[in-house]
């Protein structure tokens, strides 16, 4: 496969007149001369695992086969498209009405602001041309001789054509040319019958629907005046039109009022033997309800179907074969939608069903092979030509992983994890679910992609007033759906019925839960996109479980618009306001970066922010695949270069296998833009990060029985190939690709023996009643114990996998507790710390803030400057961090800034929160990796008197006893330096202090975690 590093070869506003050749091993890198020819066939690019040859070059080839069909030309489109190139070339455009003309030299001016993009101009252009051209005029054939037929077999005789466009093209522009170019024919020439002032507009739901409502030349946001499609002199021609938008749901008949709520056998009794049901509106009623608003004129009307591939009449499948239950469904709503214009036809008229989609093919369960291409197809402009011409985004997929099998993980996700999770049957909540393993991996691997989005969007376009990227997962159910947005948004913790707590999302930037509380206007919302785009009520289940965001929800509606009635809104009117605007500037879903959505997100769904997509779900079809990845096409800016050429943009997409070729090359990341000064932990210095607990308070505990660990029959535990990927490969069918590194953090193993002690006590002593942290150092020893005895890695494998992936560390603390026995021993009381609840620890790699202070850079430590206090500098402390780079002995260092460290005291009966001035990491002792830390006060100087002996007291005797006496942070100890002429001194006095566990690590009264040690120095 060839390398590709700018997809974009056509303008936007051309012709395209180049494109990238494509052969069995994908593109070849090759540019041939003129325009792609439309073929029935979805480019998909092979994964490259374990296809590797000579010199690891790949062997990948493509698959042309997805449809079970050839690849081979569209004829009919192909055919239409020279004979719309010629008719157009020269801008005459023979053979056309006066108005025709003079709208298609309008839409083609070169010189226009607000130009129209080719692809709108081809699909009105072909329709036009159709109509008034076609077989009309001298050397163009009747292309409509070729329709019929098709029409006659497909659809019952409805004169269907069908334009198409890539998603994000730009289809409902095309109406609206379509719409103007019919209604002013109409008014300059009443009586000629191939024009009609009378439109019904059908969409595959209400989003679509009154999305639609720009269609309208009275709407405040009518694309007519907004694209400037109509010339000036023309404009007042446009108010004739009659349009009726609706969604297909409108067609379905419907009972009559005195039935509603009769019981089903009662009906069926008063129904009697009656061939029809009474008690249900005629076709003939449905139509006149459905198109009342057009008034009772007799001429015919022109349909366009929106999202047009809903809309089929499907036949009878083969002998032994059946639809399987998401296909039948299908099934049914196109019936409802074809049986409705059916009824349109024959009791109103149709002169022409306009078909309008990026995919305008059967659905497997139809009858017809999946991908077939509606025969009634008469222009294309592909997703190919879209990438080319710079209009759409370029999906990018995962081609490559490191995981010890052939699928590549995060492409064919569902294949791992859709047995494990659960089906729609699940009743009631599902208690202690964990994500599977690969679906974990999957959303922190996406989630790391997105950090760089969100970052770029935070530096560059955030000052502009531009929205947030959007990160999108699609569930196959509202079971799972819920469980994935607690997981990414966190949830309530909720007891006796009671709300005693809320537990933030996992991951960051698209928690709803920051500092034990919930946002105040939620960055993740989950979407039924099923239930809001019916119309009808949402379920009771999901309205409980969006309830606390529909609370946010209206509560900022009421801040947006003072006075309004939120009585009359339902909580669906918010959640589709919210779906509807996202991405949008000064709408209730503009600060929205991540939307849960159960099913597909509905079509038409127009975010151009989406950068991201994750599906969580079975894609059993190509087309399915193209219409999700096509939720995030949509382009964020439409500035041309200096060559009047679009920048290409990029989305993401996991879990759908949808495989394009890209570029091997990276993605340059922006630079940040330079602050006064910016003091941030620097990325390659986590070697150098030093972790530290957050304690609210203290206290006294008993502990329970003595445990100890047998290791002798215990398992090993293996982490290497066969466990989920460590980076991933995503690529398009051309442009820059990207490598998703995965979790590049170091983790000690004391972190890891950290978090499975935790998981353990949680899980097997802890409970609502009885806590017993005291367990906590002998667990924390038995768990690195373990590690160092039990874990198997393999080569370039590390132990980030026990961190990063929730499962394995469960299945890692059932092992270690599986090893633990445990015995009844004396009991003596504990200093224990009180860990803040909701945010435990703390670190140097969360820094990064601006300072207009004077600052030190640094070179042992994580964090880049040292800050120093007071107006101008603080001496004493830049002599102390002089003293830290200096020292052998200390191996990382920072100071406590912005770090969140602080030291809980008590002074004259109110607590107060103590903040020391530097944390020092010291190297450890041969022999033992246990991590030692003195944390150092700057005392004098330019620090304001105050209740220091307090401090030091809590600092040394509290904090640090009771924190060593935890187990899980190492080693701590405090010193005061109060004099700069000894810096030097009391720096080295107080690390062999420290190292000798002497009582600066605490009242040795105080100590328990080694009664040998506390012995030896308590005298």
């Amino acid at each position: 496969m060839t390398s590709i590093d700018n997809p974009i070869l056509n303008s936007p506003y051309e012709q395209p007149d180049r494109y990238y050749e494509i052969d069995s091993q994908g593109p070849t890198g090759e540019v041939r001369e003129g325009r792609r020819p439309s073929e029935s066939f979805i480019p998909i690019a092979v994964s490259r695992k374990g296809q590797k040859g000579k010199g690891d070059s790949v062997q990948g080839s493509f698959d042309f086969d997805a449809t079970g069909e050839r690849r081979e030309k569209n004829s009919l489109i192909n055919d239409v498209r020279r004979d719309v190139a010629k008719w157009r070339r020269g801008g005459e455009y023979a053979g056309v009405t006066p108005i025709t003309r003079k709208l298609l030299q309008y839409w083609a001016d070169p010189e226009r602001e607000n130009r129209v993009i080719f692809a709108q101009r081809e699909a009105a252009e072909t329709a036009i041309f159709l109509t008034e051209v076609a077989g009309r005029t001298h050397g163009y054939a009747d292309w409509r001789q070729r329709l019929e037929p098709q029409n006659d077999v497909h659809n019952a005789g409805l004169p269907r054509a069908a334009l198409k466009m890539a998603t994000g093209s730009g289809k409902t522009v095309v109406m609206a040319m379509l719409i103007a170019w019919q209604t002013l024919n109409k008014v300059q020439s009443p009586r000629d019958a191939r024009f009609t002032n009378r439109f019904l507009i059908v969409a595959p739901g209400i989003t679509i629907r009154d999305r639609l409502r720009v269609l309208l030349p009275e709407d405040s946001e009518n694309y007519y005046d907004l694209r400037d499609l109509i010339p000036a002199d023309l404009k007042g021609g446009l108010e004739h039109a009659r349009i009726v938008i609706t969604n297909y749901h409108a067609f379905q008949l419907k009972d009559a009022k005195e039935i509603k709520g009769v019981a089903k056998n009662t009906r069926l009794l008063l129904k009697g033997d009656k061939k029809g049901d009474p008690f249900k509106e005629t076709p003939q009623a449905m139509v006149s309800r459905v198109l009342r608003d057009l008034g009772t004129d007799k001429q015919q009307i022109i349909v366009f179907n929106d999202e047009a591939h809903h809309c089929y009449m499907d036949r009878p499948l083969p002998a032994g074969e059946k639809a399987a239950k998401e296909q039948e469904a299908a099934n049914d709503e196109a019936r409802v939608w074809f049986k409705g214009l059916q009824a349109v036809a024959k009791h109103v008229g149709v002169k022409q069903i306009l078909d309008l989609s990026a995919t305008p093919f059967y659905l497997a369960g139809s009858g017809y092979n999946e991908g077939y291409i509606f025969p009634w197809t008469v222009s294309d402009f592909s997703l190919m030509d879209a990438i080319e011409a710079g209009i759409v985004k370029v999906p990018r997929t995962p081609v490559d992983d490191d995981a010890a099998h052939e699928l590549v993980t995060y492409l064919r996700l569902w294949d791992f994890v859709g047995e494990a999770l659960p089906k729609r049957a699940a009743k009631g909540n599902v208690a202690g679910w964990l994500p599977p393993p690969e679906l974990e991996g999957a959303l922190r691997s996406l989630h790391r992609s997105y950090e760089k989005a969100f970052t770029h969007w935070e530096t560059e376009l955030a000052q502009h007033g531009e929205t947030p990227p959007v990160f999108i997962v699609v569930c196959p159910n509202t079971v799972v759906s819920k469980l994935v947005y607690d997981w990414i948004a966190g949830e309530e913790v909720v007891e006796d019925d009671e709300v005693i707590a809320h537990k933030p999302g996992n991951l960051e930037l698209l928690s709803n839960v920051q500092d034990g509380g919930p946002l105040s206007r939620p960055r993740t919302v989950l979407i039924d996109s099923a239930q809001l785009e019916s119309g009808e009520a949402m379920k009771a289940d999901f309205k409980l479980a969006a309830g606390p965001e529909i609370a946010s929800f209206k509560a900022e509606f009421r801040r947006r618009n003072p006075g309004a009635d939120t009585d009359q809104l339902t909580d669906e009117d918010l959640l589709r306001e919210v779906m509807n605007t996202v991405g949008k500037k000064g709408k209730l879903g503009e600060q929205i970066r991540c939307v849960v959505s159960v099913s597909m997100l509905t079509e038409g769904w127009d975010a151009n922010t989406v950068t991201h997509i994750l599906g969580v779900r079975a894609f059993r079809s190509q087309l399915l695949c193209e219409q999700v990845v096509g939720r995030g096409l949509r382009r964020r800016s439409y500035a041309v270069n200096d060559q009047g050429f679009f920048e290409p943009e990029y989305a993401n997409v996991y879990g759908i296998p949808f495989q394009f070729i890209s570029s091997d090359k990276p993605i340059k990341d922006p630079l940040p833009p330079k602050p006064v000064q910016q003091v941030a932990a620097i990325e390659g210095r986590e070697h150098l990060r030093i972790q530290f607990p957050k304690l609210t308070g203290y206290r006294v505990e008993l502990p329970d029985e003595d445990i100890w660990l047998d290791l002798e029959q215990a398992p090993g535990f293996e982490i290497g190939p066969n466990t989920v990927p460590r980076w991933v490969e995503m690529q398009g069918v051309v442009g820059a690709g990207e490598r998703e590194r995965g979790e590049d953090r170091v983790y000690r193993s004391q972190e890891v023996a950290f978090a499975l002690a935790k998981r353990i006590l949680d899980t097997q002593f802890n409970t609502v009643d009885d806590k017993r942290p005291w367990l906590f150092p002998r667990l924390f020893g038995m768990c690195r114990e373990w590690i160092n005895q039990k874990v198997q890695l393999a080569e370039g494998y590390t132990l980030a996998y026990l961190m990063t992936i929730t499962e394995a560390q469960v299945e890692a603390g059932e092992q270690v507790w599986n090893a633990i026995t445990r015995q009844v021993g004396n009991r003596r009381e504990r200093l224990r710390p009180m860990l803040n609840r909701f945010d435990p620890e703390g670190s140097t790699g969360d820094v990064d803030f601006d300072t207009r202070k004077a600052t030190v850079s640094t070179e042992k430590s994580e964090v880049s400057h040292v800050t120093l206090d007071g107006k101008d500098g603080n001496t004493w402390e830049q002599l102390l961090a002089s003293e830290l780079e200096l020292n052998r002995n200390v191996e990382a260092y920072a100071k406590n800034d912005h770090l969140g460290f602080s030291i809980p005291y008590v002074h004259k009966g109110r607590t107060h929160s103590y903040v020391p001035d530097f944390l020092a990491r010291l190297q450890p002792l041969d022999g033992d990796d246990l991590a030692r830390t003195l944390v150092i006060e700057v005392s004098g100087s330019q620090k304001s008197p105050g209740p220091t002996t307090a401090k030091a007291t809590t600092a040394r005797d509290s904090w640090c006893a009771s924190v060593n006496n935890h187990g899980g942070f190492g080693r701590w100890g405090y010193i005061e330096m109060t004099n700069p002429l000894d810096f030097k001194t009391q720096l080295a006095e107080a690390i062999q202090l420290l190292y000798d566990d002497a009582p600066i690590i605490g009242d040795p009264d105080l100590l328990d975690f080694n009664e040998d040690v506390r012995s030896a120095r308590g005298a």
